[in-house]
C-alpha cells in the first residue's frame, strides 16, 4: 500500500507541474515541466529526509553529545528490531517530534528542545517509540515525500500569486486561461499541497500509537505525551511550515488554525482513549 501511495504522491506532482508548464509555456511547457519533475522525483525520494531536516535547523547529536537521549533511543530501536537511527535535535521551545527517512536503515528522529524539557522518561519514551514505529511501518518515506512535494505545491502557488498581482501572465486569449488561470492556480495549489497530506492516512497515527505503546510497553505514558502535547500546541507560539505539518506525532497548529479544516491528525481525544485501553507490558 505504501509503494501505491508514493506513485500516487509523485504522479499527482508531475501531473500538477505538467499542468503549469503548459500553462505558462504551451506544450514546450509541458515537456520541459516533465523533465523538472523526474528531477524532482528523484531528488524527493533520495535527499527528502535532508530538506526536512534542514527547514528546521536540527542538529544531528552523537552519543557524546546527548548520552541519556541517545541511549534511550537505542534500547527502544532494539526493542522495536530497528537498526539505531540518526538523531537530531531541533531548536526551540514548541515541543513536538517526528521521524523521517526512506526506510529503516535511512532513518532519523528528531525531536524538539521543548518536548526535551517538557516530558518525563515515560511519556518521551512514549514518543519514541511512537516515532520507531512509524519507521518500523515504512511510513516515514510516504510522509517526508509528501513534505517535499507539498512544499514545492506551496511555492508554485505563492508565484502564481505574486504573478495574478503584478499582471504577469498570458493574455485571457492565450491559450492557457491567462489572468484568470493564474488566479484559480493560486487559491486551488494550496488546496492541492492539504490533499495530498491528508493523502497519509490517519490510520497511521493510532496504528503508530498503538505500536509505540508495546515497544515502550507504557501506553498510559503516550497519553499522558500526546495530552500535554496537544495542550502546548494550542498554547505555544508556533513556526511550522505547513507542508509539513502531517509528520509530527501531533498536530502543530491551534484549535483556531485554519489547518484544522484539512487536518491530516486525528483527534487527540480519540487517540487517547484508544491508548488507555491498553494494559501495560
Amino acid at each position: 500500500m505504501n509503494n501505491v501511495k508514493t506513485v500516487v504522491l509523485l504522479g499527482s506532482l508531475t501531473g500538477l507541474l505538467m499542468l503549469i508548464g503548459g500553462y505558462f509555456g504551451g506544450r514546450n511547457g509541458i515537456v520541459i515541466a516533465f523533465l523538472f519533475a523526474m528531477v524532482l522525483n528523484f531528488g524527493s525520494y533520495w535527499f527528502s529526509d535532508r530538506i526536512v531536516l534542514k527547514m528546521y535547523r536540527a542538529r544531528e547529536v552523537t552519543e557524546a553529545d546527548a548520552p541519556d537521549l541517545y541511549s534511550l533511543v537505542k534500547n527502544l530501536a532494539l526493542r522495536a528490531g530497528l537498526p539505531m537511527p540518526r538523531l537530531y535535535v531541533i531548536p526551540g521551545n514548541t515541543p513536538n517530534a517526528f521521524a523521517t527517512g526512506r526506510n529503516e536503515h535511512h532513518a532519523a528522529v528528531a525531536v524538539t528542545e521543548g518536548i526535551l524539557g517538557l516530558l518525563n522518561r515515560d511519556e518521551l519514551e512514549g514518543v519514541l517509540s511512537h516515532e520507531l514505529t512509524h519507521i518500523k511501518n515504512h511510513d516515514i518515506l510516504i510522509g517526508s515525500i509528501a513534505a517535499t512535494i507539498a512544499g514545492a505545491i506551496m511555492m508554485l502557488a505563492s508565484m502564481a500569486r505574486w504573478a495574478a498581482i503584478f499582471g504577469i501572465g498570458r493574455d485571457d486569449d492565450d491559450e492557457g486561461g491567462g489572468m484568470i488561470g493564474l488566479i484559480v492556480m493560486a487559491i486551488l495549489a494550496p488546496i492541492a499541497a492539504t490533499v495530498i497530506q491528508m493523502a497519509i492516512s490517519r490510520s497511521r497515527e493510532y496504528l503508530a500509537d498503538e505500536g509505540g505503546a508495546r515497544i515502550s510497553g507504557k501506553p498510559f505514558g503516550l497519553a499522558s505525551a500526546l495530552e500535554k502535547l496537544s495542550y502546548s500546541s494550542k498554547n505555544t507560539p508556533v513556526t511550522i511550515n505547513p507542508s509539513t505539518a502531517h509528520l509530527f506525532i501531533v498536530k502543530p497548529f491551534s484549535g483556531r488554525s485554519v489547518m484544522n479544516l484539512f487536518s491530516t491528525h486525528p483527534p487527540i481525544e480519540k487517540r487517547v482513549e484508544r491508548l488507555r485501553r491498553m494494559r501495560p507490558v
